[in-house]
């Protein structure tokens, strides 16, 4: 049986080859079937919010909002409960699957058996 994969983001924009590391390896493993939960922390908690993933650019990578929409419709994706609340997003303000959850939650997913878990 395969693992779950649980990849944690913590850079935005100002670390786009960071970012776009964390969603490639998300999306590449949701891909090819594993189950997959992506957690946005910090900066990236803003490709949560609708239009966001849209306006990330880096050159010669798979677009931010592909890889995004593959990890919604094979895993999960999540943003950070206090990551949300000093950015100022909400429930209300995320992409229709994303859910807003803290630290607990994380720190549950990741000591499961048979979890990895990666941090970027």
């Amino acid at each position: 049986m395969a693992r779950k994969l649980v990849v944690k983001v913590t850079a935005g924009a100002e670390d786009a080859e960071r970012c776009n590391q964390a969603f490639t390896v998300a999306a590449a493993a949701a891909a090819a079937g594993a189950e997959v939960s992506l957690w946005l922390t910090g900066e990236s908690a803003w490709y949560g919010v609708p239009g966001r993933a849209q306006e990330f650019s880096l050159p010669l990578a798979t677009p931010l909002v592909d890889l995004l929409g593959i990890v919604l419709a094979e895993g999960s994706v999540t943003v950070c409960t206090q990551c949300a609340a000093r950015r100022g997003i909400t429930e209300g303000d995320v992409i229709p699957g994303v859910q807003i959850k803290g630290a607990a939650v994380f720190a549950e997913e990741i000591l499961a058996d048979g979890v990895q878990a990666v941090v970027y």
